[in-house]
């Protein structure tokens, strides 16, 4: 069935490059990048019904927004949100930012239904799931990040995620107390720079896949380059600056998620985690996390620009209480708004390691 959405996904990324330069209408993102197997959520409510607008379907490949999501004067795709704006039902975070939709153009299926979504070999239905792992590959810079928070040691502030896997909740497995279907993160690849500092850093997170009251369920943060969210020292060089870029692949094959992280003016850095074990990214046994890992929970990617810098102030550990007005305008003039830019993003099948 991947495969199916794979090849479609081809033909109409090409059919919408050529309707852009026979009408000559202004670029917008799918002249360049395939939108075919994907869905974006931006930060309004333009058909004011109290939800967070989403666009999807065939209206991606027209699709533009002058202040979330937009091609640039280099071809680049932009993804920008503020601190303060509507957010997704789950989280408290505004978002500019792509979902993965195995579906492509079929709305007759459910965003959570198997055909959407991949799983890994563990699951006992893999078969039944649109495809069995997959591959993200980006290369992109952060030009932005928010830059005044009230509670600046909470580990979220300055930062924004530009590329998740994201398992889909499932009441049905909660019920059963399967201890999956929780909708936890198996990765957040993160970019967080203090004020001051010439340099931020990249890293990436693993959320343990436990029940959401478990007080176990926390994220585990892995360096790319610079430091983790937890480090207030400045990574000087061994930092990535505002505007320079950077590359990762998210490669799930078999049950293994391998990632690759490069840049110009950095070594390779890799890392490999089973996803369905409780096995961390060090080779090491944690015995806090599921012992089964994300086994029998189904997955999309994401990217974009996921803002953490939320502005919920209480004792929350996701509350840095960032700053916002609400005013995309004049948020962007005072500092607080993410701004990321992809030159290459793309979906596909995994790629199988010697």
């Amino acid at each position: 069935m991947f495969k199916k959405f794979l090849y479609m996904s081809v033909v109409l990324g090409f059919s919408a490059n050529a309707m852009a330069q026979t009408q000559g209408h202004l670029p917008v993102p799918a002249d360049k990048f395939n939108m075919m197997n994907w869905k974006i959520t931006v930060p309004e409510d333009r058909d004011q019904n109290g939800k967070i607008d989403e666009i999807e379907g065939v209206a991606m490949f027209s699709y533009s927004n002058p202040d979330f999501f937009y091609l640039d004067d280099n071809g680049d795709m932009v993804f920008q949100v503020q601190n303060k704006a509507i957010t997704t039902s789950g989280s408290s975070n505004a978002r500019s930012e792509l979902r993965q939709m195995l579906r492509g153009t079929d709305l007759t299926v459910d965003v959570k239904a198997p055909a959407n979504n991949f799983a890994i070999p563990a699951h006992k239905n893999a078969d039944q799931y649109g495809a069995i792992g997959g591959k993200l590959s980006a290369t992109l810079k952060v030009n932005h990040v928010s830059t005044h928070a009230n509670q600046p040691d909470k580990f979220p502030a300055y930062s924004v995620v530009v590329g998740q896997i994201h398992a889909n909740k499932d009441p049905k497995l909660i019920a059963a107390n399967t201890t999956f279907g929780e909708g936890n993160e198996p990765l957040k690849i993160f970019y967080k720079k203090w004020p001051g500092h010439e340099n931020g850093s990249v890293f990436w997170n693993y959320e343990r896949n436990l029940a959401k009251k478990d007080p176990n369920r926390v994220d585990i943060a892995y360096p790319v380059w610079g430091n983790t969210w937890d480090n207030k020292a400045d990574p000087k060089d061994a930092g990535i600056a505002l505007g320079e870029e950077f590359s990762y692949v998210v490669n799930v094959e078999g049950n293994i998620m391998h990632l690759t992280f490069t840049s110009k003016n950095h070594k390779t850095v890799k890392y490999n985690i089973d996803l369905s074990k409780n096995i961390d990214a060090n080779g090491k046994v944690d015995p806090k996390d599921n012992p089964h890992g994300y086994a029998q929970d189904s997955f999309y990617f994401k990217a974009g620009a996921y803002g953490q810098c939320s502005v919920k102030d209480d004792a929350g550990f996701w509350s840095p209480g960032c700053a916002g007005t609400g005013d995309f305008a004049t948020d962007m003039k005072n500092g607080d708004y993410n701004s990321v830019s992809f030159s290459a993003l793309e979906v596909s099948g995994p790629t199988a390691k010697k």
